[in-house]
C-alpha cells in the first residue's frame, strides 16, 4: 500500500538544501507559481516552499497557499522523480481559489515529470 504522508524526510529544511536547487534548476511556471527542480541523491522527491510576505501580505492567505501546495505534493509524491522541488508563490496566487490553485499545481507537477523523463 502506498503511504500518502508528508514526513520530515520529504521536506527541504536547511538553507543549503534550498540554495542547491537555486543553482541551475529546471523550471516550470505560471504567472502565479513557479516550481524549480534539481535532481537529488535520494530515492524520493523533496519539497521546499517560499511564500514571501512581500508577495502575499496576509498570514492566513500565505498559510492557505502553503497548505494547498503541501497537499498537492503529498498526493502526487509517488509519481514524481527523485528531485528536490522549490515552489515559489507569486502575488497573483493570492486571488486564486483553492481549486484553481490545485489545477495549476497539477499542471506544473505533470510538466516536471515530463522534463525528468526527457532528461
Amino acid at each position: 500500500m502506498v503511504k500518502l504522508s508528508f514526513p520530515r524526510v520529504l521536506r527541504l529544511l536547511a538553507p543549503t538544501q534550498f540554495s542547491l536547487v537555486f543553482q541551475n534548476p529546471s523550471r516550470a511556471g505560471t504567472p502565479e507559481v513557479t516550481i524549480l527542480a534539481r535532481k537529488n541523491s535520494n530515492t524520493h522527491p523533496r519539497l521546499g516552499l517560499t511564500v514571501a510576505k512581500k508577495q502575499i501580505k496576509r498570514a492566513h492567505e500565505r498559510n492557505r497557499v502553503k497548505r494547498i501546495v503541501r497537499e498537492s505534493f503529498r498526493l502526487i509524491q509517488h509519481d514524481l522523480p527523485a528531485v528536490d522541488f522549490v515552489v515559489i508563490v507569486k502575488k497573483p496566487a493570492e486571488k486564486l481559489s483553492n481549486d484553481e490553485l490545485r489545477v495549476i499545481l497539477d499542471k506544473l507537477w505533470r510538466r516536471h515529470r515530463r522534463l525528468a523523463q526527457n532528461a
